[in-house]
């Protein structure tokens, strides 16, 4: 089941690096690729642009760091100003995400893995991004399973 013609990129983004991932061609997994400088939001989103391009993606799903009680508080507000440069320069739809704890759980996943996480933090972003954009193909699979569930409901003469 695709995600609906093209691929996703996910961002997890940071003040130092962005953590980036994309699916595969069928919608089905999601994959870290190497982290991005993120110091300067301005080369970061024509970086982001040109790997959409490169890869045909269609949308972006950027992680929203809600605080744990879900308000919205300042790393979220950054995240929406960051979605808003990137929609504009690149056309393309940017859907916010939670993403509570990803870098919580990419850390503990990779440590499991026997990676040292202080050597590797470039490592521990894209594989938060891989976590974030993984949980996002998830409920965004089950979201169409669902209409396609209601849709045939709705075709079936009734009983």
């Amino acid at each position: 089941m695709t995600t609906g013609g093209g691929r996703t990129i996910g961002l997890d983004l940071g003040s130092v690096r962005c953590g980036v991932a994309i699916d595969d061609e069928l919608g089905e997994l999601a994959f870290p690729r190497a982290a991005l400088p993120a110091g300067d939001r301005a080369a970061l989103v024509r970086a982001l642009v040109a790997f959409a391009r490169e890869e045909g993606a269609v949308r972006f799903v950027l992680g929203l760091p809600l605080e744990l009680s879900g308000r919205e508080g300042r790393a979220a507000e950054k995240s929406r100003t960051f979605a808003r440069s990137l929609v504009e320069a690149s056309q393309l739809a940017v859907e916010l995400w939670d993403e509570r704890l990803s870098t919580v759980a990419a850390n503990r996943a990779l440590r499991e893995a026997g990676h040292d996480s202080r050597k590797s933090r470039t490592r521990v972003d894209s594989a938060a991004a891989a976590m974030l954009l993984q949980s996002w193909l998830e409920a965004h699979r089950a979201q169409l399973a669902r209409a396609e569930v209601a849709a045939r409901a709705s075709r079936e003469p009734p009983r």
